[in-house]
């Protein structure tokens, strides 16, 4: 009984986290601007911002360099390595979704988005339960909606 009702619940957090609206496991935001301008508004507002810009991912060019296609698609790696920290003293398991990473993308129509992991799943998935490390959670989801609302701007 209590394996199904474990089932149950499971599959519908997975059914939750499947949708890019608000309470969710990814947030999509949609961008104002193209890929290669989206993709340089994020990395000025991450060294603007304070943060610590780790590394730029295309995965366009990776694929092309084996001869695949692939649409516009860029992993911007940052963060901040004090709140980091912080985290991965709660549960170091945290380290597998640090540091922070945003995602953007262009479909075949143009519209370009930006994406990234809600940091209220991440209570979930490293079963962090210390309210300091829930206050920090709460303002990485904040910080993260700030950022990528912001890059999304003309």
């Amino acid at each position: 009984m209590m394996k199904k009702v474990f089932l149950i619940g499971f599959i519908s957090l997975a059914f939750i986290g499947c949708d890019s609206k608000k309470g969710t496991f990814i947030n999509i935001i949609e961008s104002q601007n193209d890929h290669a301008s989206t993709v340089k508004k994020l990395e000025s507002l991450i060294n603007t911002q304070g943060l610590t810009h780790f590394s730029t991912i295309d995965h366009k060019a990776n694929a092309n360099a084996v001869q695949l296609n692939l649409k516009p698609e860029t992993v911007v790696v940052f963060g901040n390595p004090k709140m980091g920290t912080v985290l991965m003293n709660c549960n170091p398991t945290m380290g597998l979704d640090l540091p922070l990473r945003m995602l953007v993308t262009t479909d075949y129509e143009g519209t370009t988005r930006i994406s990234y992991t809600n940091p209220e799943y991440w209570s979930l998935k490293h079963n962090i339960k210390d309210k300091n490390c829930l206050r920090i959670l709460n303002k990485a989801k904040i910080a993260l909606s700030n950022l990528a609302e912001e890059t999304g701007k003309k």
